[in-house]
């Protein structure tokens, strides 16, 4: 989701470090001013003032910054860190169970994560949950529920504060090897991932969450009202995608730092990084039972989570047809439930460059080659259709093809040059490769530069580029998850209809990218793709989301647009109770105009 390269603030910056404010609250005859250093929690007598009277006292605000995205240059600590971990990790099978409170689970069905760009590595052996297990694991997360959901939010908010920090320090070589080994990324690409944007999701949620204690409704003469910020009553289901370490982290974190408990289920081809994820927030005081660990089958997880009537919400990253799966799974289940489950989804995309004639040429190129190209075009947001005006196709294809012969794919732990590693899995690269020979069969499609691949060691796919004659095939809206970008190439004169065109060509809406100079023309454009995607960027790439910066998700078959990296989201995981006290008994029932 990120990748800026500039950030302010400094690494490390985290729970102890955080600038304090007053805040100063008057409700009805009390008032509740409370300066305190991060690393304290409300007091004991303002904590049985909450119960007592139903109120809550937001202890402090905090202020966090970005991450920032470190270099990794030749000589830095921070290389010398990664390749430290790196070394630890070659060849190492490590051993993951599943885990429900502070028991660690073997069962029979043994599984292993292989590294993508050197599949006879086995990353990882962990084992599935079956249905009785995951139904262990729900019992005891519901069990753990009340105590967990009455703690202050501020308790509960340090625990993320401090993982970011361990994420930001002493662990962060781990996780980055992790990511990089088992998940095929560079080192940048892990760097944005799994350190940066995973710390920003920790330090951001719970700072929005303390601060959501804030948003309190009007009193009134005689009464105060207040509105208490509850978990969700039942489990909350978080089903995880490979492809971002950090999704993980917030699916499963961020429902639990709002007081609810959590079935975390990981990628299989992520299991290494995401427990790692786990660990350090057990580390870091998570209690058990509050976020279970348990890698399992989907259509298993997702038949045993959605059968239980405590199930009070699904927190999902992934594709289409399994978000329907489970959304159809609920409405059928809907009369067992004790509450409506809260369902929250981002599905991925099919994202767009819309080219002007008036753009900047090389702002397109390096744009372009970046969001298709980067991580494999393994991310959501990954431009995978580009609509390039013909006065300007040839300077743009010669430049496109020049940056693309010098595009290294390899070996992402031995070869720090390289731009990208193997796609995820057998799956996937099965799956591009039909893509790959359609393309050089189809009498509309063309292949410009790369188009082949091989599995003989890990899973190889050569960035490639297609040119269509026809802006409606198959190519042009249908969603690949790979680094393949096919190219439509519109008379100049023709804009309007090709801005119609891409908001009425792909089922999604996830991101979307106008490249013009003419602001007539991003005008014209901001209003016909107001719809086309969640995330919208001028003269910039498609791909690069940065949590509190540009909140992140889609509509349409994108998902439900909940915007994790904003300050909304943590209300998403909350069911607030509003609570009116009065201080003036009621001595008539009579009103004044009945005489």
């Amino acid at each position: 989701m990120k990748e800026a390269l500039q950030r302010s603030g400094s690494a490390g910056s985290g729970w102890n470090n955080q600038v304090v404010r007053n805040i100063s609250k008057q409700r009805g005859s009390t008032t509740a001013s409370v300066h305190l250093p991060l690393t304290h929690t409300c007091t004991d007598k303002q904590q049985t003032q909450q119960r007592n009277m139903f109120k809550t006292f937001p202890c402090a605000a905090v202020e966090v910054k970005n991450e920032p995205i470190l270099s990794f240059k030749e000589g830095s600590h921070e290389r010398v860190e990664l390749l430290k971990a790196l070394a630890s990790l070659k060849g190492r099978t490590e051993e993951i169970p599943c885990v429900v409170g502070d028991e660690h689970v073997w069962t029979k069905d043994i599984r292993y994560q292989l590294s993508p760009f050197n599949h006879s590595h086995k990353v990882a052996k962990f084992c599935y949950a079956d249905k009785e297990l995951i139904k262990k694991a729900i019992a005891a997360s519901v069990a753990a529920r009340k105590e967990w959901d009455l703690k202050p939010v501020e308790d509960r908010a340090q625990i993320l504060f401090k993982a970011a920090d361990v994420i930001s320090g002493p662990r962060r070589a781990e996780i980055l090897a992790k990511t990089m080994i088992g998940q095929g990324k560079t080192v940048v690409q892990a760097e944005i991932d799994a350190a940066a944007e995973l710390i920003d999701f920790f330090r951001f949620n719970a700072k929005h969450a303390i601060e959501l204690q804030r948003q309190q409704p009007l009193d009134a003469e005689g009464s105060a009202n207040t509105l208490l910020y509850r978990g969700l009553e039942g489990f909350v289901a978080a089903v995880a995608p490979f492809n971002f370490t950090a999704i993980g982290g917030n699916l499963a974190g961020t429902p639990a730092l709002m007081g609810n408990v959590v079935l975390w289920k990981p990628s299989d081809t992520a299991m290494s990084a995401s427990y790692s994820v786990y660990k350090i927030l057990r580390e870091c005081g998570m209690p058990p039972n509050i976020i279970q660990f348990l890698p399992a089958d989907g259509p298993v997880f997702g038949d045993a989570v959605t059968a239980s009537e405590h199930l009070a919400g699904i927190n999902f990253t992934g594709s289409v047809p399994t978000f329907k799966r489970l959304w159809k799974q609920v409405a059928q289940n809907l009369d067992i439930y004790r509450t409506f489950p809260r369902l929250a989804g981002e599905c991925g995309g099919k994202n767009f460059h819309f080219v002007h004639t008036s753009a900047e040429v090389q702002s397109v190129v390096t744009g372009t080659i970046r969001s298709a190209f980067e991580y494999g075009g393994q991310k959501c947001s990954a431009c995978s259709r580009m609509y390039v005006p013909d006065s300007l196709w040839p300077q743009i294809k010669e430049q496109l093809l020049a940056i693309h012969k010098d595009i290294r794919v390899g070996d992402p732990v031995e070869d720090f040059s390289t731009f990208l590693s193997a796609v995820i899995d057998d799956k996937s690269f099965g799956r591009i490769k039909k893509w790959l020979k359609r393309a050089k069969s189809s009498p509309n499609l063309k292949v410009i530069a790369g188009g082949n691949c091989d599995d003989k060691k890990g899973y190889f796919v050569e960035p490639t580029i297609i040119e269509t004659k026809d802006p409606q095939d198959a190519i042009m809206n249908e969603e690949i998850f790979g680094p393949v970008l096919a190219v439509y190439v519109y008379p100049e004169k023709d804009y309007r209809e090709v801005l119609r065109l891409i908001d009425a060509t792909s089922p999604y809406a996830l991101t979307g990218a106008v490249f013009a100079k003419d602001e007539k023309v991003i005008d014209e454009a901001s209003s016909v793709l107001r719809n086309a995607a969640g995330n919208y960027y001028i003269n910039d790439k498609s791909t690069g989301s940065i949590v509190a910066q540009q909140p992140f998700g889609g509509a349409r078959a994108s998902g439900t647009n909940d915007k994790p990296g904003g300050p909304h989201y943590v209300l998403r995981w909350t069911s607030p109770q509003t609570v009116k006290r009065t201080h003036v008994p009621l001595t008539e029932w009579k009103y004044p105009y009945m005489g």
